[in-house]
């Protein structure tokens, strides 16, 4: 970010204390270890430090990129010339009532999965592994065993570009298959009131156990990656398999571009095997894609996006192999 003088940083202080980290390694956040240097990163403690930030760079111009704790980003090598604000462990607060669930959105999703099994709390077993946050959670509709957190959310509050403060409705989030309307209109989401039935502690532990020997036994856990590097497609899955299933058939498990590789445990991951570079993975996305697609006639869209330095946040399967 340019003009990062003593006096903007004094204003941007005031606007978010205590949550002002400069010259930050991108990898070292990275849940994929990989990415350069980004100027500044702003961690917000509340909404109204959210909304006051995004009013200060509203008035000059400037858009942050957002993030939470990376599981779907990958940033640039080059790193990042624009502000970062990061929705994170500042902003994770959590409160239980009778009816509701009130949360904030930095909060860690397994975190929460297991607030919520300890008060006996259904519904949310199938987040139980997911390394995000419920921001991230919220914005992609994620989740696993083919469920989405959005079937359980009341009502999102978000701060669009403006600074203003927006409520929605769970109807009013166009929520579908790792989809939300937050994908699309620059809001960064602040908390979430969601809803769980009630169940025995017992239950709802023995399932969460469950769900994470499952996914310690099929995925990856020692090596840095994203997580699922493409989304499931219905049509395809139907005719063809997941995602993991048709890059498997076609040989890719154990290849490599640099020092990123297809997991030899699930071909869905793309892991870091230590110095791997964002055009690595790149390079390796945009082989499975045209391979996958020349081979079954679908086009797999992928779940990760990429950041680029200028803070353009697209899906890597829609950038091609990089040239550099």
């Amino acid at each position: 970010m340019d003009g990062l003088s003593s006096a903007v940083l004094d204003e941007l202080a005031a606007l978010c204390p205590g949550g002002i980290a400069l010259d930050v390694d991108l990898a070292a956040i990275s849940q994929w270890r990989i990415g350069g240097r980004a100027d500044i990163v702003l961690s917000p403690a509340s909404t109204a430090e959210v909304a006051s930030l995004r009013r200060w760079f509203a008035a000059r111009g400037v858009t942050p990129v957002v993030i939470g704790l990376t599981s779907n980003l990958l940033f640039a090598d080059e790193g990042l010339r624009v502000p970062v604000l990061q929705i994170g462990p500042r902003m994770a607060d959590i409160v239980l009532t009778p009816q509701h669930v009130l949360a904030q959105a930095g909060i860690w999703v397994p975190g929460l999965a297991r607030r919520l099994m300890q008060a006996g709390l259904t519904g949310a077993e199938h987040i139980c592994g997911i390394p995000g946050t419920l921001g991230g959670l919220i914005c992609m509709n994620g989740g696993s065993q083919r469920k989405g957190i959005g079937s359980s959310v009341v009502e999102v509050q978000s701060i669009d570009t403006g600074g203003n403060l927006v409520t929605r409705c769970a109807d009013e989030c166009n929520f579908a298959y790792r989809h939300s309307v937050y994908q699309i209109n620059g809001e960064v989401i602040t908390s979430a009131k969601l809803h769980f039935a009630t169940a025995p502690h017992s239950t709802v532990r023995a399932e969460m156990r469950k769900i994470l020997a499952d996914r310690r036994r099929k995925f990856p856990r020692k090596l840095p990656n994203c997580g699922s590097v493409f989304k499931s497609n219905p049509a395809m899955y139907a005719e063809i398999g997941p995602p993991g299933a048709a890059i498997e058939r076609l040989g890719f498990k154990g290849q490599c571009e640099g020092a990123a590789q297809v997991s030899l445990l699930h071909a869905n991951f793309i892991v870091n095997n230590g110095g791997a570079r964002a055009k690595d993975v790149l390079r390796l996305i945009d082989r499975i894609t045209t391979m996958v697609e020349c081979a079954t006639g679908y086009r797999m869209e992928t779940e990760v996006c990429y950041v680029s330095p200028t803070g353009r946040i697209a899906p890597a399967d829609q950038l091609g192999e990089p040239t550099t």
